[in-house]
Order: structure tokens, then sequence, then C-alpha cells
């Protein structure tokens, strides 16, 4: 939200609090997109009218450009006008017009240069023909590898250069109850230190939850969801837990909180979402998994010694396997079209597994998970030069050479929604 907006909420939050009527807002809040419904459930469990109305006037403040006008908009629609109006007084810009479109820039097309098709000292001989036609960025500039490139918000890369690049919340469940019946989760601290460490290097603001239930890792999202992410480029979650497999119709898996009960991967990425979260849209939001997808250990198959590079894990390898859950917990979905209204097309989302679904994943005691091991080096080696989705294919590469047992395989994957390439700050 503009600061000028917050001010003019704040300054007139005793008159609010005073007279505004929260239970009229809630629908039309929710229609524009303004809160989610976890957000809404939350202001209403405020308690008194005057509690939920300051709950909302303090939420508002970090919903993103469009909150004020479209608060305006619901004030008048619920016969709140006079304090639309006191609003609007301290604000004479503010329009309830849906916002102008911005003009996109569209890339320039410059064609190579047609040669003849014969070489004339060669009469017959044929002559390669022109490749696929250079694209120059907006402005004219060259995006080239290294330390040297471009960074701009194009078609070719996201923005990146905020300082702090952004928020990024690990969740650690290493401990769990036993009536949950999961084991503990040895090794898993090292795996949490090391990308605590280095999303810390490429200039993020970490924050670390260890051994959290169900509604806690809720919690947890959601307070990230309404924090404002104005002045950022990018968020990132990391999930360290059991997982296993349920039904979806966008991600697979779900991982567990250390009561037993379960958070689906879609319901994570859906609180980071342009509808839940206005001032991520447009930006990078990173999801990276280590739990298992399911039970099925995977022992690979049969190929030339030339294709793979052998390399066998600790005698203690481990996995954050659980068989896929066909209970009627709450948080179970069945499948329904992607084209539920409730579910917008999840663009500037990736999501990173350590495995592929339906397999388990391998974790040793002594040095962590192989996907986690493998992430933090590629990291540290090629984040200055390659950008993220490459960096992936060679995590996928490098753990699909390791064994579990000297029998059990594992290969990582990705579901990737990014726009445009991603290359994060690295210190020179």
């Amino acid at each position: 939200m503009d600061e000028i907006h917050k001010k003019i909420l704040q300054r007139n939050r005793s008159n609010l609090v005073k007279d505004l009527d929260p239970s009229k807002l809630y629908d039309g809040l929710l229609e524009k997109g303004i809160f989610t419904q976890d957000m809404i459930d939350e202001i209403q469990s405020a308690g008194t009218r005057r509690n939920q109305a300051r709950q909302l006037v303090q939420d508002l403040e970090t919903r993103g450009s469009r909150a004020f006008p479209l608060f305006l908009q619901c004030l008048q629609e619920t016969g709140q006008e006079s304090l639309a109006e006191l609003l609007q007084n301290g604000a004479p810009a503010v329009t309830l017009q849906p916002a102008t479109p911005t003009q996109v820039v569209r890339p320039v097309i410059q064609p190579l240069p047609i040669t003849s098709p014969v070489d004339g000292n060669n009469p017959g001989k044929d002559v390669k023909k022109p490749g696929i036609p250079f694209i120059s960025p907006p402005g004219g500039g060259e995006l080239r590898p290294g330390p040297g490139r471009v960074r701009r918000d194009s078609l070719q890369g996201y923005k990146m250069d905020a300082s702090p690049c952004g928020h990024c919340l690990i969740i650690n469940n290493m401990e769990f109850e036993p009536h949950s019946m999961l084991k503990n989760r040895k090794g898993s601290n090292i795996d949490c230190e090391k990308l605590e460490r280095r999303f810390k290097t490429l200039n993020f603001v970490v924050e670390v939850r260890t051994n959290l239930r169900q509604k806690q890792i809720k919690h947890e999202l959601l307070t990230l969801s309404k924090k404002d992410h104005s002045q950022y480029d990018c968020c990132v979650v990391i999930m360290l837990s059991h997982g296993t497999e349920v039904n979806h119709n966008r991600f697979p898996g779900a991982v567990y909180g250390v009561d037993g009960q379960y958070v689906p991967v879609q319901h994570i990425t859906n609180y980071l979402n342009g509808q839940h979260c206005p001032s991520l849209q447009g930006k990078p939001k990173l999801f990276f998994i280590q739990a298992c997808g399911g039970d099925e250990k995977d022992m690979g198959f049969e190929v030339s010694p030339d294709e793979v590079e052998p390399s066998s894990g600790g005698v203690d390898d481990q996995t954050d396997a659980i068989p896929m859950s066909s209970s009627s917990d709450s948080l179970s979905m069945s499948d329904e079209p992607d084209a539920r209204p409730t579910l917008p097309t999840p663009s500037d989302i990736l999501v990173s597994y350590s495995t592929f679904p339906g397999y388990v994943s391998w974790r040793e005691t002594q040095s962590g998970s192989w996907y986690v091991q493998t992430l933090d080096c590629i990291l540290e080696e090629s984040a200055a030069t390659v950008d993220l989705v490459t960096m992936l294919m060679m995590v996928n590469n490098e753990v699909s050479q390791n064994s579990a047992k000297g029998l059990y395989k594992q290969m990582p994957g990705s579901f990737n929604f990014l726009r445009k390439l991603l290359y994060f700050q690295t210190q020179t």
C-alpha cells in the first residue's frame, strides 16, 4: 500500500474503530481479493466489533497498492459512505476506477542477414540457413551471463536487485510427537543450517521455525503472506519434513507437521500466489520441498557405464516417506478442474521437490539429505553465473547418480511456472 494511504488509515483509525461495521465488508473484501478466507477468519476471531475493526484496518495496510481504493468501494457498497468520504478527503487523488493496464514494451525482432543458399566457390554445395532471429531486450541492451550481465525486469530476467532481496522462511520439522507414528528426522538440522547460511549469503532475510504442528505451519505461512513485500523482489519457502502423497489438482504431495497432520503443497503455494499476496504479484515465489513424495523406492534401470558416475550414499541412509493418505483429514482434497475461480493460475511460482512424486527421498544422518547437500553446493559454485532453473537441472543430474545402500536411486524435479530467468544476487 502506498505510504500516503497508510497515513490516512492511521490518522483516521479511531473513527474507523468506533464506526466501522466489519461484518458488512467481509463478502466484498473476499470477492475483490483484498483478503483471503483465512485472513477474514482471523479478523473475526478478534472478538468484539471494535477489535475486529481495529484488526481489519491493521491488516489492510499490508494488502498492496489496490487495497485502499477497493476498501473505499466496499464502504460505499455497504452503506458506510460517511467513512468512505472521511478517507477520501485526505486522498483526493484516489480513483475508484480499475487501474489502467501498464503498457508493455515489446522486444524488437531483428532478423539475421539472409545469405545465398549456394556457396559460390563450391556450386551445388548447400550453405547453412540463418538460425532463429535475435531478439534484443527493451532498450537495446545485451544480456550476458556472468558478473557483468545487465539485470532488469524485462522479458529476459526478473528484477532481483532489492536489498535485502526478500524473505526466506525455513520450516524444519525434526522431532515428531509419539502419537504421530512418525520417526524423528536425524540430520535435518544439518540441512537447515546449510540453507540458512546459503540464503543469507544470497541476501535474503531468513527466518527459521522448528518442529511445528500443522496449524502452526499454516499460521507461519499466513503471517508471511500478510507481510508487505513491496520493497522486495522475491520470496522463498523451504519445507524440511516427512512427506506423503495426496490427491491434488496442481502441485503434488504434502508435508507433515510434528503432530502427524499434513499440509498439501498446493495449499502452501496458495498462501503466496498473486490473489492472496498482492504485494508479490509478478515476483518469483520459490518453494523447496525436502520431503518424500510417496513410499515407493526407486531401484533405477541399467544404463551404459559411460552415462553415469556412480556415487554411493552413506551407511545410515533414511527416508522421509509416509504412505499416501486416504483418510478423511480436513485437508484432503478431491481432484477438481484447474479452472476453479478460487485457484488462479500460479504464475511466477516454482516448486522444487527433492524427489519425483510417489518416491522416497534419502537423507544421511551425519551429512543431511542428498538433495539439500547438492543444492547448497550448486548454489555456492554457480549462482553468480547460472540461472535458477539451469542450476536445478544440475542438481537433478548429480542427485540421480547417488545410490542408497548400493541399490536405491532418487530423482528430484520441479514444477516451473516462472515467466523469466531468475539470477540470485551474489557477493562480489
